[in-house]
């Protein structure tokens, strides 16, 4: 878009309004208007950056821009196609901070029932770690894990008395 023939009027407007008070008016009417041309040519570009970003936010899926190229403005419209949604991806579930390595070991027996040592070691097999790392991760998880509610109360339930 070229300013040139809007810098011209605004100009010639100018003049016309100086022209009743004479030819030195007039002369310094037309000095102003090239004087001033500058400041005006940078005004009409804020008033078409103004109209773009307005024209934008009321565009669904495109905007508008104002480009100079030399003393010219050009605007321009990009048209933006919406991008699939992306299916959420299912957190993955939280890793267990490493036991604290203080170099000492305890030993320590424990006593379950047969189907419960078989399902243990059937799962650490599947993870291909040993029985022991196994439960070691897993009394890790249970010390770090929060305190479970007091016996008896649900977090998530209200009691109480209500009286209209």
């Amino acid at each position: 878009m070229d300013l040139t023939p809007y810098l011209e009027t605004l100009r010639a407007d100018l003049a016309a309004a100086a022209a009743p008070a004479g030819p030195e008016t007039i002369r310094a009417a037309e000095l102003l208007g090239h004087s001033l041309e500058a400041s005006a040519r940078l005004a009409l570009l804020e008033a078409l950056s103004d109209a773009a970003a307005e024209i934008t936010t009321r565009l669904p899926e495109s905007s508008v821009e104002v480009r100079l190229r030399g003393r010219d403005a050009d605007l321009v419209v990009t048209h933006q196609t919406p991008e699939p949604p992306v299916p959420p991806t299912p957190p993955a579930p939280p890793t267990p901070p490493p036991p604290p390595d203080s170099g000492d070991l305890s030993r320590l027996t424990l006593r379950m029932p047969e189907s419960l040592k078989a399902h243990v070691e059937q799962t650490a097999a599947a993870e291909g770690i040993s029985v022991n790392a196994w439960l070691v991760r897993a009394v890790t998880q249970a010390v770090h894990a929060p305190a479970p509610p007091a016996a008896g109360r649900n977090p998530k339930r209200v009691t109480g008395f209500f009286q209209a």
